[in-house]
This record gives C-alpha cells, sequence and structure tokens, in this order.
C-alpha cells in the first residue's frame, strides 16, 4: 500500500489558501490605492471650488481678493456632497505669506472584498488633502 495517498490533496488545500490570500492583498489593495488617489482628487477638487468663493463685494470696491469663508466652507460641501462617497470632510483657512488658502481634507471608506475572509477588517478608510488658493483672475 502507497503511504504518500492523500498528501498531496492537503498540500494544494493550504497552497490553494495562500494563492487566494495573495490574489485577495493584489485586489483590495488596489482598491485601497484607487480610493486614496480618488480622496486625494476630491479633496483637490472640493479646495479649488473653495478657492473660488472671493468676498465679490470687497473685491468689486477694489479692495483685496480674499476668500470669504462662509461660501468657501458651503461651496465645498456642495460639490463633497453632490461627488458623494465622502464619509467626512474638513475645511480649514491657513495664512501662508499673508494670503488666506483653502485646505480641504477629506475621508472616503473602502469596502474590502477579499481581506475580510482572511480576518482583515471589512473596511478601511483613507484620507486625501489638498490647498488652493483664491482665484482671482490675476495671473
Amino acid at each position: 500500500m502507497n503511504r504518500d495517498a492523500g498528501r498531496v490533496s492537503i498540500f494544494l488545500a493550504v497552497a490553494m489558501v495562500g494563492v487566494l490570500a495573495l490574489i485577495g492583498l493584489s485586489y483590495d489593495g488596489a482598491g485601497q490605492l484607487r480610493s486614496l488617489q480618488r480622496a486625494d482628487n476630491l479633496a483637490a477638487e472640493a479646495a479649488r471650488t473653495g478657492g473660488q468663493a472671493i468676498d465679490r463685494a470687497t473685491a468689486i470696491a477694489g479692495g483685496p481678493k480674499r476668500i470669504d469663508e462662509r461660501q468657501a466652507r458651503a461651496a465645498v460641501a456642495d460639490y463633497l456632497a453632490a461627488a458623494g462617497g465622502v464619509r467626512r470632510h474638513t475645511v480649514s483657512f491657513p495664512v501662508v505669506g499673508g494670503e488666506t488658502l483653502v485646505r480641504v481634507r477629506v475621508e472616503v471608506t473602502y469596502r474590502r472584498s477579499m481581506l475580510g475572509l482572511f480576518g482583515f477588517g471589512d473596511t478601511v478608510t483613507v484620507t486625501g488633502e489638498a490647498t488652493a488658493r483664491a482665484l482671482t483672475g490675476e495671473p
């Protein structure tokens, strides 16, 4: 009688688990990277949208072109609501060199497809951040 009978089946079963884990890591890793890229893109576009919200009354009167923070927050929130998929966002207005900028940080959640089967969490949250300056029509 052959003593090796059945050993190949056990080896293949164990090897298949490893192969499936590698496929899951590749698939979900790529999905997480796509989510990170989406978060960065959403933050950049939202910051640009906020940068367009200048204080018109002051600008028309010949004063400095500066960001209307209330309008910028509303514009960012509207853009991100329309884009969808954003879990949370924050808007801040740092001052750099005397100029007020718009900084947007967004969180996007990626739902893992395969790695959840191997004990990893079902979701992962990635963040994207971008800063923009007021658009005034001047170079």
